[in-house]
């Protein structure tokens, strides 16, 4: 059976077929956990145990040693992202309560949900787009996304625009595994490797467990908010991105438009940010399901989005550089005419 390959076909599958059948388990079953103990019980409620190992091999393979031409690229892209995600909080922050929306068609909409799903770009998905439409460290930009990975830059960004506050000790607890496994991977570049390849095994692994704190009735009516938020996440995150690029990074703008998506991984910062922030915690499941939603729509769109991107500015740029390059060539005796 060709497993594996199925769950690859859907856009970010890896994170979200695990929490939907982890879903399933909480909505028809919800006692199993108890019930069963032991190892079992550990695998469906172990949520934040596995996040931390995962969230420590995260660290690990960010490679600071990384070429100049990658360094500003990734960090023009994680720049621009983080401080779009802040104002959008900041903005989102006027209209809608710390509790969130509590009924109406946007019943569950919150700032937590879309926080989590602006700030956190899908790396994977990125660095797939880009092989195939950008140039090698277009494509190695992703090096220094890894940093966006986790609650620390949710945190960051709810802590300094005042939706919630940290403790220190919370905020140190939450950061501490990524920077240990940053410290020991940059060391050592056999533990950066040994670490690292445990990132994708454990991702369903926390994707089933997610989804054992959701009820499918909450996924059903967070379906339209959800949608909502993915296209938002691609045209108010896509457009600075794009500007940046071009402007900052050198680029055509494609690798913008590639990292305008929301993390698999970002499913996973609400219900962490709910384990620190008590009030929160009734905001995770709706939270959760949007962010997983958006995941979804962004993993669909972006990479088309970002091919008809190149294809109708691509030929305008290639054609710009062979202007520049044939004008930029000196001038023989048989190009001079008095």
């Amino acid at each position: 059976m060709n497993i594996k390959k199925a769950i690859d076909r859907v856009p970010g599958g890896l994170m979200l077929v695990p929490l939907l059948l982890g879903a399933c388990v909480h909505t028809f079953a919800p006692g199993a956990g108890k019930y069963f103990g032991s190892f079992t019980n550990g695998l469906i409620a172990g949520t934040v145990p596995i996040l931390a190992v995962w969230f420590f091999c995260m660290g690990a393979t960010i490679n600071l040693r990384a070429t100049g031409v990658v360094l500003r690229k990734s960090g023009t892209l994680l720049v621009t992202k983080m401080i779009v995600a802040w104002i959008a909080t900041i903005v989102a922050s006027h209209f809608i309560p710390v509790d969130g929306v509590k009924a109406g068609l946007f019943a569950g909409l919150s700032i937590l949900a879309i926080t989590t799903s602006m700030d956190m770009t899908n790396g994977g998905l990125y660095a797939a787009v880009m092989q195939q439409y950008g140039t090698r460290e277009e494509a190695g930009a992703f090096v220094l996304m890894s940093v966006e990975s986790g609650p620390l830059i949710s945190m960051l960004i709810l802590g300094a625009t005042g939706v919630a506050f940290f403790e220190p000790r919370l905020f140190a607890g939450a950061v501490l595994p990524f920077v240990v496994g940053f410290v020991l991977g940059n060391l050592d570049r056999d533990l950066r490797d040994l670490f690292g390849r445990c990132v994708h095994p454990l991702i369903p692994f926390f994707g089933f467990a997610l989804g054992n704190g959701i009820d499918l009735h909450v996924i059903a009516t967070s379906g339209l908010p959800g949608v909502l938020i993915g296209f938002g996440v691609i045209v108010v995150t896509g457009i600075p991105l794009i500007l940046a690029d071009r402007w900052i990074a050198g680029g055509n703008g494609a690798a913008g438009l590639a990292a305008s998506s929301t993390a698999g991984a970002a499913v996973a910062n609400p219900a962490i940010i709910g384990e620190m922030i008590p009030r929160f915690k009734p905001l995770v499941p709706a939270a959760t399901a949007m962010v997983a939603t958006a995941c979804l729509v962004t993993a669909i769109l972006v990479p088309i989005l970002t091919a008809l991107w190149v294809r109708r500015f691509q030929p305008r740029d290639a054609s710009r550089e062979e202007i520049e390059d044939a004008t930029a060539q000196p001038l023989n005796e048989r190009d001079v005419h008095v």
